[in-house]
C-alpha cells in the first residue's frame, strides 16, 4: 500500500475526533474522541516508520508508549467520570462545574 493511503486514514480519523470533541456533550464521547486522535497518531507514526525503515524503529516505540499513555488515560478519565455520575446523575460536560468557586 502507499503511504498517502494510510496518512489519509490517519487525517480522516484525526479529524473524527476533533470533531467529536467539539461537538459531544457527554464525557464518554469525548473520552472516545480523544482515543481515536491518538490512533491517528499511531497510525501516522508506524506508517512513515515503515516508509522510511531506519533501524531503531522509532515510530513503533512511540506508538507502544502512546497505546500505554491512552491505556492509562482512559482508567483514570473513566473512573473520575463515574464518580462525577455518581455524584451528579449526568455526564454532560456542559453540567460539570465543581471545580469553580
Amino acid at each position: 500500500m502507499i503511504l498517502n493511503q494510510f496518512l489519509i486514514l490517519a487525517a480522516l480519523l484525526f479529524c473524527m475526533g476533533v470533531y467529536g470533541l467539539l461537538v459531544r456533550r457527554n464525557a464518554v464521547m469525548v473520552l472516545l474522541s480523544v482515543e481515536l486522535m491518538l490512533a491517528a497518531v499511531n497510525i501516522n507514526l508506524v506508517a512513515l516508520e515503515a516508509f522510511w525503515q531506519t533501524a531503531e524503529a522509532l515510530g513503533q516505540i512511540l506508538a507502544v508508549f502512546i497505546i500505554t499513555i491512552a491505556a492509562a488515560e482512559v482508567g483514570i478519565g473513566l473512573a473520575i467520570i463515574l464518580l462525577i455520575f455518581r455524584n451528579r446523575r449526568s455526564a454532560n460536560v456542559d453540567e460539570l462545574n465543581l471545580m469553580r468557586w
